[in-house]
C-alpha cells in the first residue's frame, strides 16, 4: 500500500472513531443508569458524562389533559452544551402516549411568560422518534438535545398528548407558573400566546441532565415541603436548594455541583404520605439521578406531627442509617439536616417536640450521617427555641420565607458535599 493510500485510510479511521465517540456520548441513555456511581467507582475525569441540573419528584397523579400542550418551566442549576429530559409515567396506570416533546430557553426576565427565546427551540426525540409510549410505572430519557444551556436559567419543556393515557404523573406543588394550550400541538411555538391557562404543577417532566458542564456532579436535596419551597416566593427560585445552587456556582469549577430538588410537600420518612416515603423513593429520586455525589436529607417533621404520629427516635435512626447504607453502596455521601421548629403550628404537641429534640440530639452526635447541617440551630428563635425566628416565618410557624430559605442554605458546609470524613 502506498503512502497516500495509507494516509487516506488513517484519516478515514480517525473520522470513524470520532463519529463513534460522538454517537456514544449523544446516544439515549436509559433512565435509572447511574453514570459512574452504580459500582461506587467514578469514571475517568476526561470521560463525558451526564450531570443533573434540575429535578422534581413525582408526588402523585392528576387527570390527564388529552389534546392539551403543557409548557413546564424548569430552572437550571448548572449549564452545559447538550441536555436530555426525563419523562415519567412512574405513577400512571396505562401507557403514556406523547406525540411531541420540545425544549427551549425561556425568554429572559419573564419567569411567568410562556415565550421561548427565538432560535432556541429544539425537538426532543426518543431513539430518533419524535413520539413515545412509556409503560405504566416507567420513565424514559430523551435522546441528547444539542443546546447551549446556561446555568441559573429557565427552560421551557413542552409536551403534547392527543390521547387520554389515564392518570398523569405530576408534581403538585411547583411554586412555579406553568402553562397550558388547549388548541392542539403547540409544543414547537416560540411565541407562547396560545398558552392561555396557567397552572402551578409540573406534568410528566421530572428531570433535566446536561453534558459538557464544568460541574463535577450533583447533590440531591431529599425532603418535604420545607425543601419543596412552601413559604418562598413563587416563580422566583428561592427555595433553599436554589440558594444552595447559587453558593455552589460561586466555587471554582472543580468544586461546583448541580443541585436537584427532590422535595415533596407532605412527604414522610417512615410512612407513605404525599408520594411514597423517603425510604421507598430513595433510589428513583436520589441515588439513581445522574452524577450524584451527595444527598442532603431534611425529612421527619411530617412523621412527628402527622397521623399516626411517629415519635420513636429509634425508628428515625434506623431509617436514616438505611438511607446512608444504601447511598454508601453507590459511593454517595449523605448529609443529615436537623429537624426545624414548629412551635405555634396547629399540629404542635409536647410529645412531638420531645421526639424532635431527641432526633436532633441523635443527629448532632455525628454518628449517623457523613456530615450534619444544623438547620434547627440556624432558624430557631433564641427567645423561644421551639419556634422559628419571626424574621424567617411566613406566618404558619412551620415553613420558611425567602430569608429563612437563605439561612438554611447558608448553614450547609460545602466541603461536606464532596469530601469523605
Amino acid at each position: 500500500m502506498g503512502h497516500h493510500a495509507r494516509m487516506t485510510r488513517a484519516i478515514k479511521v480517525r473520522h470513524l472513531l470520532a463519529a463513534l465517540v460522538t454517537a456514544l456520548v449523544l446516544a439515549p441513555t436509559a433512565v435509572g443508569a447511574d453514570e459512574g456511581t452504580a459500582s461506587g467507582v467514578a469514571p475517568p475525569a476526561s470521560a463525558p458524562r451526564w450531570t443533573g441540573t434540575w429535578e422534581t419528584a413525582p408526588s402523585g397523579t392528576t387527570p390527564a389533559l388529552p389534546g392539551t400542550s403543557i409548557r413546564n418551566v424548569v430552572h437550571t442549576s448548572v449549564g452545559g452544551t447538550a441536555l436530555r429530559v426525563r419523562i415519567s409515567n412512574r405513577l400512571g396506570t396505562a401507557p403514556l402516549q406523547l406525540d411531541s416533546v420540545t425544549v427551549a430557553l425561556q425568554r429572559p426576565g419573564a419567569p411567568r411568560s410562556p415565550d421561548a427565546v427565538p432560535g432556541s427551540m429544539r425537538t426532543a426525540t426518543f431513539a430518533g422518534a419524535t413520539s413515545v409510549s412509556i409503560p405504566a410505572g416507567r420513565e424514559r430519557a430523551t435522546d441528547a438535545v444539542r443546546l447551549n444551556v446556561p446555568a441559573n436559567a429557565n427552560l421551557v419543556v413542552s409536551v403534547h398528548t392527543s390521547a387520554d393515557s389515564g392518570p398523569a404523573t405530576y408534581h403538585r406543588s411547583a411554586f412555579q407558573t406553568n402553562f397550558l394550550a388547549r388548541n392542539g400541538d403547540r409544543t414547537a411555538d416560540t411565541d407562547g400566546s396560545a398558552y392561555t391557562t396557567t397552572v402551578s404543577h409540573w406534568y410528566y417532566v421530572t428531570g433535566v441532565d446536561v453534558l459538557g458542564t464544568t460541574a463535577i456532579g450533583s447533590v440531591v436535596a431529599l425532603g418535604d415541603s420545607l425543601t419543596d419551597g412552601t413559604g418562598s416566593s413563587a416563580s422566583a427560585n428561592r427555595r433553599w436548594p436554589d440558594r444552595l445552587a447559587a453558593r455552589l456556582r460561586a466555587l471554582p469549577p472543580n468544586r461546583r455541583l448541580g443541585v436537584l430538588n427532590a422535595g415533596i410537600s407532605g412527604n414522610r420518612v417512615l410512612l407513605d404520605g404525599v408520594g411514597p416515603s423517603a425510604l421507598a423513593r430513595l433510589d428513583a429520586d436520589a441515588l439513581l439521578r445522574s452524577g450524584v455525589r451527595a444527598v442532603i436529607v431534611l425529612e421527619g417533621i411530617n412523621d412527628i406531627k402527622g397521623t399516626p404520629a411517629q415519635t420513636d427516635p429509634g425508628a428515625f435512626e434506623r431509617a436514616y442509617r438505611t438511607i446512608v447504607s444504601r447511598a454508601h453502596a453507590r459511593g454517595i455521601r449523605v448529609i443529615g439536616a436537623t429537624i426545624t421548629p414548629y412551635g405555634g403550628h396547629s399540629s404542635f404537641t409536647g410529645a412531638g417536640e420531645k421526639a424532635r429534640q431527641a432526633v436532633n440530639a441523635l443527629l448532632r452526635t455525628g454518628r449517623v450521617f457523613d456530615g450534619v447541617a444544623d438547620f434547627d440551630a440556624a432558624v430557631r428563635d433564641p427567645a423561644n427555641p421551639n419556634r422559628i425566628r419571626p424574621a424567617y416565618d411566613p406566618g404558619d410557624h412551620l415553613h420558611f420565607n425567602d430569608r429563612g430559605m437563605q439561612a438554611l442554605a447558608d448553614t450547609i458546609d460545602l466541603a461536606t458535599l464532596t469530601e469523605w470524613r
